[in-house]
């Protein structure tokens, strides 16, 4: 089912040095006329192959597997057994890529033949040596275990000789594959992606392959092993589990990205961005050592790999204990540059960014870093210009800087923040959607805490731009331009009174009708306010169909009983306004006031009371002048 890597008998004659006992080693390039007369490689008539030396790899990769699994049940001598264990592993990883069927010998081709048996000769050799430190590590094994070692400082000198010993061997297979060529674009042959419905060791294999082209292959093998790998982590997320559990594959990652090969770079900052966008593997990352890489990518990679850089470093800033990770390594300081030279950068760069430096606001010592390295005024500047995605995120950097810190809040309307944003909602300006919706916000969370503030936008403009949108805008930014102009109202009261003089009220009442109970609600609570205002109530009680339609609708029967505290309001503030007290008086929906009043709510029976008392002196002044 599975293609393996190229035989190793099919290499170049290359050297391997695999220390066993005694400290012998075996020479690979050592030739057949080295060899004494008598050696049977010397023979014309060459054997058939066996299969020993696959049953004996076979057998050494069973062997490591089993002592990897026993070494975590050992309790003593931890540190060294978790070295041990990772020799061991990487020893595997090699044993299992040369694992394939020796090849038939050509008697027709004495050279390949002489070649073939000498390449047979020098892996049963290596293996055989390595058998032996393998047997070593087995019987240190079950001693830690059943703690049967004369003293610690003996036993610590054994490991630390049995380390040595791995660290030869891996460095010995390694050599095969370096120096012999093993892994190149043009002898190696691919192992099949797993297909649907695979098991999880055939996934694990898999990606084990990709790790050791990635660790040991030449920069062709390198490319296409990382592009496999993101095709399969973006194609299932298993995969990226399996990524991550494999710890050393992220920390190749994390060093790949400083490559300097575009491509290479390219494809680690993908595969890394992929996996930033689990939450459960972010500290995985953290731990491998990406941000210092990243940064790096942003300071000198391809666009690309930059793309994939700043998203990461997003995701992973998104838990403020990274904050200090990132500006350890410089980060802020490159961040702020991107952004002050957006005008040399590539715009898709500029946005991201500012949405990093978000991230970092809550930590105070970088956001007062960043105040001091002109971060509000850049912001300003790219809001000025016409890069949607850098509007976005300079404007939602800009509130976050200013949440809750009226200096700062300050000193962005200072620097000419809150024209910027003013302009990009004038319906005369030709900006998207997107970038109308985030400068309202913006205005919002910077503008409507103070009257000086709001006095400001009125001075812009600002309040006969959103009510062109409420009137003639479509449906998405009709919406934002209600509910901006619903938390205006409730400013200040000189914003009422300007709001009411140039026609709010009759748009509010439009949304008393809406179909979305939020859209009814919140209109009916803006009127509610507008007419505390006596010079707005007077207005409204112009219009008969205004009053007519609130009495309508607090009619339980209409389903309108949520909105009832707000046009109860509406109707307890006209009630104090004689032209109005009496047109609510003869209307023909009075007695939905009364039936409320009836049921007990407290404003509707002010309203009655008001209309009653009202009455009563109509009646008193007929009376008087009869």
């Amino acid at each position: 089912m599975r293609k393996r890597l190229p035989k190793l008998n099919e290499l170049q004659p290359c050297k391997i040095e695999v220390e066993e006992e005694g400290s012998k080693r075996f020479d690979c390039r050592r030739g057949p006329r080295e060899q004494k007369s008598n050696d049977p490689e010397n023979s014309r008539n060459y054997p058939s192959p066996s299969t020993t030396g696959e049953d004996d790899i076979r057998r050494l990769i069973d062997d490591i597997e089993s002592i990897v699994t026993l070494s975590h049940t050992i309790r003593v001598f931890t540190i060294k057994w978790q070295l041990i264990r990772k020799k061991l592993e990487e020893l595997s990883m090699f044993l299992v890529a040369a694992e394939t069927p020796l090849p038939r010998y050509n008697h027709n081709d004495n050279n390949v033949n002489t070649q073939n048996l000498h390449q047979h000769k020098c892996l049963s050799e290596a293996v055989a040596a390595i058998s032996g430190t393998v047997r070593v590590c087995r019987d240190l094994a079950n001693r830690c275990i059943n703690v049967s070692y004369s003293g610690k400082l003996l036993m610590q000198s054994e490991l630390d000789r049995v380390i040595s010993k791995l660290d030869f061997a891996v460095k010995g297979v390694t050599d095969i594959y370096n120096s012999s060529g093993v892994v190149t674009g043009d002898l190696a042959l691919v192992v099949l992606k797993p297909g649907l419905g695979s098991g999880r060791e055939d996934m694990r294999f898999y990606v084990k392959d990709l790790w050791t082209r990635l660790k040991i292959g030449d920069t062709q093998m390198k490319r296409q092993a990382l592009v496999s790998l993101n095709e399969v982590i973006t194609e299932d997320e298993k995969y990226v589990k399996i990524v991550v559990e494999m710890g050393d594959l992220v920390i190749l990652l994390a060093n790949c990205l400083d490559s300097n090969d575009c491509c290479i770079q390219e494809q680690c900052a993908f595969a890394i961005a992929v996996v930033s966008g689990f939450d459960s593997y972010k500290g995985v990352l953290i731990v491998s050592g990406v941000i210092g890489p990243l940064i790096r990518v942003l300071e000198k990679g391809s666009l690309k790999a930059k793309e994939s850089a700043i998203r990461c470093l997003e995701k992973l800033t998104e838990n403020g204990d990274n904050a200090w990770a990132l500006s350890a390594h410089g980060g802020v300081t490159v961040l702020l540059n991107l952004c002050s030279n957006y005008e040399q950068v590539d715009v898709e760069l500029i946005g991201p960014a500012c949405w990093v430096l978000r991230n970092l606001v809550g930590v105070e010592e970088i956001k007062r870093f960043m105040i001091e390295g002109d971060a509000i005024s850049v912001c300003v500047r790219i809001i000025k210009g016409r890069d949607e995605l850098g509007q976005i995120g300079a404007a939602e950097f800009l509130q976050s800087m200013a949440s809750g810190d009226e200096n700062v809040r300050q000193l962005v309307i200072k620097e000419g923040g809150a024209r910027a944003l003013a302009r990009i909602v004038d319906p005369k300006s030709n900006y998207s959607f997107k970038s109308r919706e985030s400068a309202l916000k913006a205005i919002e969370n910077l503008c409507y805490l103070s009257v000086e503030s709001v006095n400001m936008l009125i001075g812009y403009g600002f309040m006969d731009q959103i009510l062109y949108f409420l009137r003639k805008g479509d449906t998405s930014i009709q919406e934002l331009a209600f509910k901006s102009a619903c938390r205006l109202c409730g400013t200040s009261e000189d914003a009422r009174k300007s709001m009411g003089d140039i026609g709010f009220m009759a748009e509010f009442v439009k949304f008393l009708e809406a179909k979305s109970y939020e859209i009814r609600e919140m209109a009916a609570e803006a009127l509610s306010i507008m007419v505390l205002v006596p010079k707005n109530r007077k207005k409204f009680a112009n219009d008969d169909h205004n009053i007519g339609l609130i009495l309508q609708l607090v009619d339980p029967k209409e389903g309108n009983s949520g909105n009832f505290k707000f046009l109860l309001s509406i109707i307890l503030s006209l009630s104090s306004c004689n032209h109005a007290r009496r047109k609510i008086a003869h209307s023909g929906y009075v007695k939905n006031i009364e039936n409320l009043a009836d049921a007990g709510v407290s404003d509707a029976k002010k309203i009655v009371r008001k209309l009653s008392a009202n009455r009563f002196r109509n009646m008193l002044n007929g009376i008087w002048h009869s």
